[in-house]
């Protein structure tokens, strides 16, 4: 494209701008990514006199339609924010450049006029002379007007700005170029100029060109003043800024929407969730539903990454179309995650029904490149009164009821349910403090007798953890042991109950002798898998100086049946040790009852579920009696003990040594206790 006068040779021109394009290139791909290349081009282009009316224009067109292609990486998403991003720097650098040899040249002219109102008689033809070849030739548009805004006169750039000539701008008053959709601060500074109380002011404003079409400009008004200070002429510097404020809205546009499927990005999103904020009033409501995908990963790695952004284009297009009308905003987060804003909600129910809406619109399949893919969505929905709350809460809670929508089985919607919510953050804040717990020393261990029914002698003490929480205060094992479980904690955690309870087993057994009780610690699944746990169990038992005989470790009937294609090594080696392995909870799971006598398997503890039918004094029910009867049958036909466990009442005790139990356990006999509560049963003062 032509330019303004450039003083290089065709070559020179040529290697110019590959210098500056191998620049551009550079930055492009460089590690960590700067915009100030893109900036420093810019300049350099208005440095070299590349200032025609086109050549911004161009240079970001061409850059942004075919700078990707030539280097082969159409459809990198990174490469075309960072080619957004130095677009905008060059525009920046250029811009700069331009105004400030804009400025430069206005300062010129403002000086001549100066000097044109001091210089003696005698320069004041040099002075004008002077004054009309920058009039004339300035690259930007000059107006002059007298005080009451009537236009004197106007140079060539500024009739070609606006298409008028100067015969037709002098039938004009200044405030008739006034547009309806000017900021009033511009009229304001103009009549304080006029007025004399300032000198200058600069604004951006838009002009009507005869054509009809319009012109945004950047606007310098400044105030001549005679020889004795009276305001005299006022004179206009404008330049044409509307390439530069299209790019600008261009670049907006990009930065504020998904290039994928054009929708709102999550730049845009959050600051429309923003302004619902900062305008809300008293009583204002507003909903969010927070939108994953299904099975999203799976389509990409199987179909791969066209087929799976297609298949976000189509969701974009079925998402737009279903959430319309006023007030609602469909944007995608990144990923497959969507969002849906609904402003000026009445109720849960408005957001429900968008719910609604959106998993019906996704349940047609959708066909990409011969594939016909059935597409299905987990939503989390809030909805609350904006007082009292925050956009970080909003979007906080509706991130977490869309994890509950996928845990309930993906494919519907889930509410927000504050209680819901306070146990979730319980659960976590346990999660959380575990590790440092178990450091400071706020987990003990309680003991609960296991007597043998024929003459009450405790034979027997069970080791039950507990978490006394300085928060939550104290804990049953059945709000931590799970979260044990996920964490990975539950191995160091159950080392430490397992050495604390060899410790007093072993006191036990110092003090008295014979009598002493040997003690059962429970083995969760993680544990029983761990591969250190035989040599966890003989290195404590060596420690803590306890005979094998004396320690029992409990496995649920669902950990240890699950072993049955898994290698016993661990189990038979402790067995082999001389350890005691015991059953708990049996008759709860699906026993493989014709393995079971292959494990090295001492004790069955039969569930206290089936307990609950002995506990009446007057009778019994005789289905939990016949099902006691039959496991003790089977556990005695292999050679096992048996401990019924929740015996509350002296007649489940006497059903139960009726049906042949040998041992028992529950709060009949006593609750799980410090250990001097099992000291005081040992000596017989209870």
């Amino acid at each position: 494209m032509g330019s303004s006068y450039v003083p290089m040779t065709r070559a020179e021109v040529a290697q110019h701008l590959q210098d500056l394009t191998e620049m551009l290139v550079e930055a492009l791909f460089a590690s960590p990514f700067r915009t100030a290349p893109g900036y420093e081009i810019g300049s350099r282009l208005v440095d070299a006199h590349f200032t025609g009316t086109d050549t911004l224009g161009r240079t970001i067109q061409l850059l942004g339609d075919d700078l990707l292609a030539e280097l082969g990486a159409t459809g990198d998403d990174r490469l075309q924010s960072r080619l957004a991003a130095l677009q905008g720097a060059l525009a920046a650098g250029y811009a700069r450049a331009l105004r400030e040899r804009t400025l430069a040249e206005q300062e010129a002219i403002r000086a001549a006029v100066l000097d044109a109102r001091d210089q003696a008689e005698s320069m004041l033809r040099a002075s004008e002379a002077r004054f009309r070849a920058m009039f004339t030739e300035a690259a930007i548009g000059i107006g002059i007007a007298d005080i009451d805004g009537r236009i004197l006169d106007v140079n060539q750039a500024l009739q070609d700005m606006l298409g008028f000539s100067v015969e037709e701008m002098r039938q004009y008053n200044v405030r008739d170029l006034m547009h309806p959709e000017d900021a009033g601060s511009v009229w304001r500074l103009y009549d304080q100029l006029i007025a004399g109380e300032c000198d200058h002011y600069r604004a951006e404003k838009r002009f009507h060109r005869a054509d009809g079409e319009q012109v945004w400009t950047h606007l310098t008004l400044s105030l001549v003043r005679d020889d004795h200070g009276e305001p005299q002429y006022q004179v206009a510097m404008i330049e044409d800024v509307t390439d530069r404020h299209l790019l600008q809205n261009r670049l907006r546009y990009q930065a504020l929407h998904d290039p994928l499927t054009g929708l709102p990005n999550r730049a845009l999103f959050l600051e429309r969730l923003g302004r619902v904020f900062n305008n809300r009033a008293k009583h204002v409501r507003a909903g969010l539903c927070y939108l994953d995908l299904d099975g999203f990963k799976v389509i990409n790695d199987s179909l791969g990454h066209d087929t799976g952004d297609q298949l976000l284009v189509e969701v974009g297009r079925r998402l737009d179309h279903s959430v319309s009308g006023e007030g609602k905003l469909v944007a995608r987060m990144g990923g497959d995650e969507f969002v849906i804003l609904v402003e000026g909600s009445t109720g849960e129910q408005d957001i429900v029904d968008v719910a609604d809406r959106v998993l019906t619109e996704l349940e047609a399949p959708i066909r990409i490149a011969g594939h016909e893919l059935s597409v299905s969505a987990s939503i989390g929905i809030v909805e609350r009164q904006l007082s009292g709350t925050t956009s970080a809460d909003l979007m906080r809670d509706a991130d977490i009821t869309l994890y509950w929508a996928k845990a309930d089985g993906k494919a519907r919607w889930a509410l927000y349910d504050p209680e819901r919510n306070a146990r979730e953050v319980a659960r976590f804040t346990l999660s959380a403090t575990m590790p440092r717990a178990l450091e400071r020393g706020e987990f003990y261990v309680e003991y609960q007798p296991l007597v043998r029914l024929e003459d009450s002698t405790v034979t027997g003490v069970e080791a039950l953890v507990r978490w006394q929480h300085p928060e939550f205060g104290r804990l049953a094992p059945d709000r931590f042991i799970e979260l044990a479980e996920e964490t990975g904690l539950i191995v160091p955690l159950g080392r430490w109950v397992l050495r604390k309870a060899c410790e007093e087993a072993r006191r036990w057994l110092v003090e008295f002798g014979d009598a002493a009780p040997f003690v059962s610690v429970n083995l969760a699944v993680r544990q029983s898998r761990d591969p250190e746990l035989v040599r966890d169990v003989k290195r404590i038992l060596d420690e803590c100086a306890l005979p094998p005989h004396h320690l029992q470790l409990e496995l649920t009937e669902s950990a240890i049946m699950g072993t049955a294609d898994e290698p016993l090594e661990a189990l038979r080696a402790l067995c082999d040790m001389g350890v005691r392995i015991a059953i708990d909870d049996f008759g709860t799971g699906y026993s493989n009852l014709a393995y079971l006598k292959h494990l090295p398997v001492h004790e069955l503890k039969i569930a206290g579920s089936f307990m609950e039918g002995l506990r009446a004094e007057n009778e019994e029910d005789p289905v939990d009696s016949q099902i006691v009867a039959t496991l003790v049958q089977l556990a005695h036909a292999l050679s096992l003990g048996v401990t019924a466990e929740g015996v509350e009442t002296p007649a489940q005790a006497t059903r139960l040594l009726r049906l042949g139990c040998d041992t028992g356990q529950g709060w009949f006999f006593a609750r799980p206790g410090p250990p001097e509560n099992i000291d005081s049963l040992l000596r017989g003062d209870l």
